[in-house]
């Protein structure tokens, strides 16, 4: 078979690999959603997704990994229904949502807590990056919100970004450990902070 021959087949194949890659992906998002990742191996993950330990190998090099990219394209998925005009509005949506995916809650909450340890880094870096990014788009609309007079002006962005981060990721933890914690409502007395 010549070189010319065989090109032609390197496209799909790469094609059904990266389909591949997002069935699993998208099994593993089902299944966290429920249930959460806690204590479970790679290998106990494909058994639960209905792959080969050596599948998912070969799409996700770790747990670490994989786990990560659950995050990332829930992330991206929910993201795009976001409205980026407001401040906390944004995470009582989040947070009303992830009421129904209380296994994805608790597989954020352990891979947050997880990339504190020193060989984490993927980890670190994940949560270190989302959670600059976040902070610097809050920060903007708290700053943008003060120059319309929509919000109030002693109040300082960047570290009621923060706040608001806070607040959302540790009522999540209490709810995981009293789901009769009402995160939205108490995500939304920070609003009488911001008002005018």
């Amino acid at each position: 078979m010549t070189d010319e021959a065989a090109a032609p087949s390197r496209p799909r194949s790469y094609a059904k690999g990266v389909a591949r890659r997002q069935e699993i992906l998208d099994r593993a998002i089902e299944v966290f959603a429920d249930k959460g990742a806690e204590g479970t191996s790679l290998r106990a993950i494909a058994e639960k997704i209905g792959v080969s330990h050596a599948a998912l190998l070969h799409y996700f090099g770790s747990r670490e990994e994989l786990l990560l990219e659950v995050l990332r394209e829930s992330e991206v998925r929910h993201g795009s229904s976001r409205d980026k005009q407001e401040v906390v509005g944004t995470m009582v949506r989040a947070a009303e949502r992830n009421v129904g995916i209380p296994g994805f809650v608790s597989l954020y909450t352990s891979m947050l807590a997880g990339s504190l340890d020193a060989d984490r880094q993927a980890s670190r870096e994940y949560f270190g990056t989302r959670f600059a990014r976040i902070r610097e788009r809050l920060a903007q609309l708290i700053r943008d919100g003060q120059h319309a007079g929509t919000f109030r002006r002693g109040v300082d962005p960047e570290a009621m970004a923060a706040l608001v981060i806070a607040a959302s990721d540790g009522l999540q933890i209490q709810w995981l450990l009293e789901p009769e914690v009402d995160i939205a409502r108490s995500l939304e007395l920070l609003e009488r902070i911001l008002e005018p």
